[in-house]
């Protein structure tokens, strides 16, 4: 079937685009027009496909880019060109595929320049470690890093590499960075590799990259009006925190993330710029959002720290109280007639009221979450007072509630001027309404 069912559906009405380039040396075959597609829709992807095994994803997601009506012209990387061809690219979009800074036929209309105007959103899949350090340091020396450096559209970035290359510090700085000028991330997800190691680092799947693109594109409707957050900076925290015993064992709780991870989610829907510090949970990151992912409180206030300033936060992770004074470097063996070992715990630090103290990074709004058992509404109006934050979403997480790695909630919202009772709602729910509230107060 030559080039493929796809590559033919991807000509079907291949128009003129309607950006204004010199015409490919590629030419897609002339259908005729009663087998064209309705219409496309406005809004128009740039879509950077750099160099890596997960290169051949970017296929897929043209395909469901074109299927929800998107425009797609691709800038593809002398190292992208190694794993996908340019005809591949060009029958899926039914663009020219750009890759030469140096083109004299484009450049004599300023083609980099005209290449991010013509686009609503620059999405870099896969992004590797070598272009997210060259947008990082602000580095032009291609076709791709220049158009993303000339652009003002918003910017999506799908990592992929091997994982140590995804943990190592410089990635990791350069990943918050682009964070800290409002580039939005899909975070890479965890799993074998092409080079046989497992871990974070594998491209989002396409479906995955795709809901992240709807949501700049065409965000869901109902939201107040638009996105009143847009501008704002929101931190989120999730999920429990682990606190080490020796290497294999350590003090943790039953949080699930989900509803931290709601409203994450929820935030970003609204406009805002989200990072998310989330310690270990088996919910997939949220698209959209920045996560950065740690074990203890000590590692979670760093990241909240490092994270600021930031106009709302939002702390909804359940922090251990304690952690063991002295972690064992080795595992702590259970010895026969042996009495068991004496652990002395200490006080983790206390990330509401720090982030919550009075100073210049202090956020505009800061709320805190009260996970409680008995006496709910004493414990969190006298938690409001004590870390001096503005609300405190109380919540009964008593075994019988089924609320503690649940999928509903049913909170009370405690602030200076009194108590706001919600019914029970899926965690969903809570969130969206929660971020209502938030854009109520900062719009």
């Amino acid at each position: 079937m030559g080039p493929g069912a796809d590559a033919v559906w991807g000509a079907i009405g291949s128009e003129t685009a309607p950006w204004s380039f010199a015409a490919s040396s590629i030419v897609a075959p002339n259908i005729p027009s009663d087998h064209k597609r309705p219409l496309m829709t406005e809004k128009r992807v740039l879509l950077i496909i750099a160099g890596g095994i997960a290169a051949y994803k970017a296929l897929e997601l043209i395909r469901l880019l074109r299927r929800q009506g998107r425009g797609v012209t691709c800038v593809l990387t002398d190292n992208g060109g190694q794993f996908v061809t340019p005809l591949s690219l060009q029958a899926l979009s039914e663009s020219k595929v750009y890759s030469d800074l140096f083109s004299l036929t484009d450049e004599s209309e300023m083609g980099h320049i005209q290449l991010s105007r013509a686009a609503d959103l620059l999405v870099v899949a896969p992004a590797t470690a070598n272009i997210l350090a060259k947008m990082a340091a602000g580095l032009a020396d291609d076709l791709a890093s220049t158009v993303l450096l000339a652009t003002d559209k918003p910017v999506l970035v799908a990592p992929a590499m091997n994982v140590r290359m995804w943990l190592h510090p410089a990635t990791q700085a350069n990943m918050a960075t682009l964070a800290q000028r409002g580039v939005h991330v899909v975070q890479p997800n965890e799993g074998p590799m092409a080079c046989n190691e497992f871990g974070p680092g594998r491209l989002a799947e396409p479906p995955e990259i795709l809901q992240a693109i709807e949501k700049i594109l065409a965000p869901a409707p109902g939201l107040l009006t638009g996105r009143p957050l847009t501008g704002r900076h929101a931190l989120v925290t999730s999920g429990p925190t682990h606190e080490p015993i020796d290497p294999v064992r350590y003090i943790a709780n039953r949080s699930s993330g989900r509803q931290g991870h709601a409203i994450a989610t929820a935030l970003a829907d609204l406009g805002a710029r989200v990072t998310l510090v989330c310690g270990p949970v088996t919910v997939p990151d949220p698209p959209g959002v920045t996560v950065r992912h740690i074990e203890s409180a000590q590692q979670m206030l760093d990241a909240c720290r490092s994270a600021l300033p930031a106009d709302i936060a939002v702390f909804a992770a359940a922090v251990a109280d304690w952690r063991v004074e002295q972690t064992s470097t080795g595992k702590i063996k259970k010895q026969p007639g042996a009495a068991p070992p004496s652990l002395t715990l200490v006080p983790n630090p206390d990330i509401l009221a720090t982030i919550a103290a009075a100073g210049p990074d202090r956020p505009r709004l800061v709320v805190g979450f009260a996970a409680e058992t008995d006496d709910l509404m004493e414990n969190a109006q006298a938690k409001l007072r004590r870390k001096n934050a503005d609300w405190i979403v109380a919540n009964d997480v008593s075994p019988e509630t089924g609320i503690m790695g649940g999928a509903e909630n049913a909170v009370h919202i405690v602030s200076a001027a009194g108590i706001e009772t919600w019914p029970r709602l899926a965690k969903d729910d809570v969130a969206r309404r929660l971020a209502r509230r938030i854009a109520e107060v900062l719009t």
